[in-house]
């Protein structure tokens, strides 16, 4: 499988590609075993070997279901519901334990849901049970989840929890944002949240978490600054980050108006403001601690997520990843408890689905896990599966390593800055070839993107942003020519090419568009436009020709959105395009164009993307216009750009156009012998005007004297200048 082609799939298909292995609950489907007897015996064989494991249990009880959540939860429960729930988990804990009673446990924890909805006496039952039927050491950090509310108004079940040696405590807070926590169903005030915390503090717990959540189509940049502020100033010694991840919640709808972009830029900005405060993760980890040689998470999580350690979960719709299977209990679908409680009557396993897996789908399994933190551990791998894990991803190494995406640093595969923006893409590399093709299935199958763009645009408010808007564009362009022809002049038209990205952001999401963005204030358009260019691409350039303002009233579906275009001509170099920022890509187009009478057509290729667009031509204001003409399929470029670039053609055309753009570009286009040849046209031109001789002659001169010092083209001495 072409890893560019993966990669490029998963940053499309961002919300489904993630952490969470495999792509869609029938993805392994062909592996399902249904026999009772022959699951029990398998469980029973692979756990015989291995030779220490961690457990987890899930409570799914909460007051009420929020409408972000994914995960198997029961809310508006009584306690006679919740009572008969801990009686049956208290006897599927005993089934486990008639096989597993002697196996080391180095990870605990009690998830949910809300453990803590449980009343003491059950959430007592449950740890006592899980103590008397497995070999749990007393050194095992144990983990346990709360709420604001039940810290707040039940300190008595925090102080439980202390008591039955629990020594991190998780509380969500997910978001300050009050219309926010309307919007998703959740409870939360300011006075709220201080209360919990100082009861969590009095109870003795020292190692505290706050969850907060990013990435919601209704949550703003200033909405996620106010939250990490508010949760820094909490003071716990971890805080984690939970992107939202859509698939299977009550706001699936809302996906696709939120891009990869502004889920990057959301990390980002908390990533950068953690870290501020003193927070400590490398790139791309979810979990910030303050606290030195300590990832900030249980033994549980910590063992699972490095090194890949079997675990069995026990509860309603727990999942199980033994050493080479994966399971998930009754109601992980259905999220009844009808169907668990009938399998523990009929003294059986409450397992849903059972999946013996072959080793590539374990490797996977275990790699997206590892993303959590952001790194492999190549020592960890190798342990678990016997094989090195650069030989055996050979190709997906070598691919995330020149892209700058990850570095080994002291045996591990760790994610980089840039790799933690497009970790959506990263981590369908390590899927297994089934799974990558399924992968590329499920994008090809996906909704309209119209109806995204339309989801996006219900929830932006240009209001928000300053008025007017102002953007830059530019054309970025390479005449291609030969170094060995002494023909500067030579007829160009032919032989260009022009940088394209792909963008990642709403409107026009996974459309080539030229590289571009918003003006920022203190900051003139040429700056910006210098700065664009380099953050979606890479290249810098000193070099700018301005192409006019493009202020067509419906040119951008956001609002009333100016743009000032620029043309830069620069030489090719593909090993310098480094996409990022709101680019998922940036690639060399060759284009060419045909004009016959007012119609121009422009002509754009690259590899297997090929596309043609059509405008017509007419006269305003003394200047050549650019209409677009619509054709039968969706246009292929974004916004007006093809004005844009039909703008720069014609002024490559023009011969006082290409006089211009000579002096305007001469330090990054010309070699030594070229500039002789120019200097001694302009000497021996009549046709070239005497003001413009004056202007040019001591600039080619002094180019020359650059050039010849240099020993090269002028090109990286401007480049250090940036």
């Amino acid at each position: 499988m072409d890893p560019r082609k993966v990669f490029e799939t998963g940053l499309l298909y961002h919300h489904y590609a993630n952490t969470a292995y495999p792509l869609t609950p029938g993805s392994f489907r062909q592996y399902r075993l249904t026999d009772p007897a022959a699951i029990e015996q398998t469980l029973k064989e692979n756990w015989l070997n291995t030779p220490e494991m961690a457990l987890y249990v899930h409570v799914p009880f909460c007051q009420s279901r929020c409408r972000f959540c994914e995960y198997t939860v029961l809310d508006k429960t009584s306690d006679e519901i919740e009572n008969r729930y801990t009686d049956y988990l208290l006897r599927e804990i005993q089934m486990y334990s008639a096989f597993l009673r002697n196996k080391p446990v180095i990870g605990l924890d009690i998830g949910g849901g809300t453990p803590l909805k449980l009343s003491i006496e059950n959430l007592t039952k449950i740890h006592h049970a899980l103590f008397d039927s497995f070999n749990v050491s007393d050194s095992v950090e144990r983990s346990i989840e709360t709420t604001p509310l039940i810290a707040a108004r039940e300190p008595e079940k925090i102080q439980a929890a202390f008591d039955l040696g629990f020594r991190r405590i998780s509380m969500g807070i997910q978001t300050v944002s009050n219309q926010l926590l309307i919007e998703l169903g959740r409870e939360g005030t300011a006075s709220l949240y201080k209360k919990a915390v100082r009861n969590i503090r009095k109870c003795g717990f020292k190692r505290f978490n706050v969850d907060l959540m990013y990435g919601f189509l209704h949550q703003s940049d200033l909405d996620l600054h106010n939250t990490i502020q508010y949760a820094i100033d909490l003071n716990p010694e971890f805080i984690t980050l939970y992107r939202n991840r859509y698939k299977g919640t009550k706001i699936e709808s809302e996906s696709g108006g939120v891009s990869l972009y502004k889920a990057m830029r959301q990390y980002r900005l908390a990533y950068r403001s953690l870290i501020d405060h003193g927070f400590i993760a490398n790139a791309g980890k979810n979990t910030f601690s303050r606290l030195p040689n300590n990832y900030g998470t249980s033994d549980y999580l910590t063992k699972r997520v490095i090194e890949g350690m079997p675990y069995v979960g026990m509860g309603l719709g727990a999942q199980s990843f033994g050493t080479d299977y994966l399971a998930y209990n009754e109601g992980a679908v259905s999220k009844k408890m009808d169907r668990y409680l009938q399998a523990i009557d009929e003294n059986r396993l409450p397992i849903q689905d059972f999946y013996p897996l072959p080793k590539e789908e374990t490797i996977a399994k275990m790699v997206s896990v590892a993303f959590y933190f952001g790194f492999i551990d190549y020592a960890a791998f190798e342990k678990r599966f016997g094989v090195k894990f650069p030989e055996y991803f050979e190709e997906e190494t070598k691919f995330v390593k020149e892209r700058g995406l990850m570095e080994e640093i002291n045996g591990q595969l760790i994610l980089t800055l840039r790799g933690a923006d497009f970790v959506n893409g990263v981590i369908p590399l390590f899927y297994s070839r089934r799974s990558q093709e399924e992968l590329l299935r499920h994008y090809e199958g996906h909704k309209e993107e119209c109806a995204d763009e339309q989801v996006f645009l219900s929830a932006y408010n240009i209001e928000k942003y300053d008025r007017p808007s102002v953007a830059t564009d530019i054309a970025a362009i390479t005449l291609r020519r030969e170094e060995e022809s002494e023909n500067y002049r030579k007829d160009q038209s032919q032989h260009l090419s022009i940088l394209l990205i792909k963008r990642g952001e709403h409107p026009f999401m996974n459309r080539w568009a030229l590289p571009g963005g918003f003006l920022r204030k203190n900051e003139t358009v040429e700056h910006c436009a210098q700065r664009e260019l380099f953050e979606e691409t890479g290249l810098n350039t000193m070099a700018l020709f301005p192409l006019g303002c493009f202020s067509g009233p419906n040119r951008d579906p956001r609002g009333w959105i100016l743009s000032n275009a620029f043309l830069s001509i620069v030489g090719r170099d593909d090993s310098q395009l480094m996409f990022g920022d709101d680019a998922m890509d940036a690639r060399w187009f060759d284009l060419s164009y045909t004009l016959n009478g007012d119609q121009l057509q422009i002509h754009l290729e690259m590899e297997d993307v090929k596309f043609t667009e059509t405008l017509r031509v007419y006269s305003s204001f003394g200047i050549f216009r650019f209409e677009i003409i619509p054709g039968d399929d969706v246009p292929h470029l974004a916004f007006d750009h093809a004005a844009i670039i039909a703008t720069a053609i014609f002024q490559l055309r023009s011969e006082l156009g290409r006089t211009e753009l000579a002096f305007a570009f001469l330090p990054t286009l010309f070699t030594l012998s070229e500039l002789q040849n120019l200097h001694e046209k302009i000497m021996n031109t009549r046709e070239i005007p005497a003001n413009f001789r004056r202007k040019m002659l001591p600039f080619v001169e002094k180019t020359k004297e650059m050039t010849s010092e240099a020993g090269h083209r002028p090109a990286a001495l401007f480049r250090k200048k940036v």
